[in-house]
């Protein structure tokens, strides 16, 4: 039998790993361009010297731009649209009191990620900034009753001293029982008002003769409920309604913005926080 020489295989196989070790795995992953939206990779870049106010809501009710915490009637944390959101109850709100940042804003943007199931007992409150002497707050947003599994109702009121406009939108599909991002903007050197859903402009208001906005009597924000639903009200103008109600659903990564950001911003800002960036 003719005999095998292994020494030039051995070599061989030593040779080969020796190589292999001098190269790292190839990862597909590490060859893939960077994630790049509108010129942004991440939320914190859009803006950031204009917002004014940010609640995470990942387990703590502090505000990262103030560094200040909410107070909690009823609610708590659950799963959010991203890590933990404020869960909503009956009955449950938060309240935060706000600094001149907030209150002087002449112009602004608020944003935020709501899941809610229908309405079905009364107006829902989402994101509020009270009016002390009034029925209604300096920022109501809400949905409004006879909304329906198909077609929610979403309704805004902007009390700017003595002046007051609504902002509606009806028939909003695939809002409920699921995450939905709504944002509201209002531009005070063109006074125009942009309502947004996930991401996309719906409603574009011009209220002439508006101006800069000037908030009077501000009271606390308020997450989860309208001004009066709280105990005690957050109006001296009013108490608790029986066509209003709570949002027993989740609240999360609510922005505010001293500032009317562009389509492309509000844009960026929905699609980098849903890849979680």
């Amino acid at each position: 039998m003719k005999k095998l020489n292994i020494k030039p295989l051995l070599i061989i196989a030593v040779t080969g790993l020796l190589l292999s070790s001098c190269y790292e795995k190839f990862d597909p992953a590490s060859y893939a361009p960077a994630l790049n939206i509108g010129g942004y990779t991440s939320s914190k870049q859009i803006a950031p010297s204009n917002l004014v106010g940010f609640w995470a809501f990942n387990g703590s009710l502090i505000d990262s731009v103030s560094n200040s915490a909410g107070v909690a009637t009823g609610t708590g944390f659950s799963a959010g649209f991203k890590n933990l959101g404020m869960q909503g109850a009956d009955k449950g709100y938060v309240l935060f009191t706000p600094g001149s940042a907030i209150t002087g804003m002449h112009s602004f943007t608020i944003a935020y990620w709501v899941n809610s199931p229908v309405n079905a007992n009364g107006i829902v409150g989402l994101v509020n900034l009270a009016n002390t002497k009034n029925f209604w707050g300096n920022i109501d947003m809400f949905f409004e009753n006879g909304s329906t599994l198909d077609a929610a109702k979403f309704r805004a009121h902007i009390t700017n001293g003595t002046a007051e406009t609504w902002i509606s939108k009806d028939g909003l599909p695939n809002i409920f029982t699921k995450w939905a991002h709504f944002a509201l903007s209002y531009d005070a050197t063109s006074e125009t008002f942009k309502l947004y859903v996930n991401g996309s402009l719906i409603v574009t208001q011009v209220q002439t003769g508006f101006g800069p906005i000037n908030f009077t009597n501000s009271g606390n924000l308020v997450f989860g409920t309208v001004q009066f639903q709280t105990t005690p009200s957050q109006t001296s103008a009013t108490d608790a309604q029986s066509w209003a109600s709570y949002l027993t659903g989740q609240l999360d990564e609510v922005r505010i913005y001293n500032k009317a950001l562009a389509d492309g911003e509000v844009n960026a800002l929905v699609l980098l926080e849903g890849r979680g960036k």
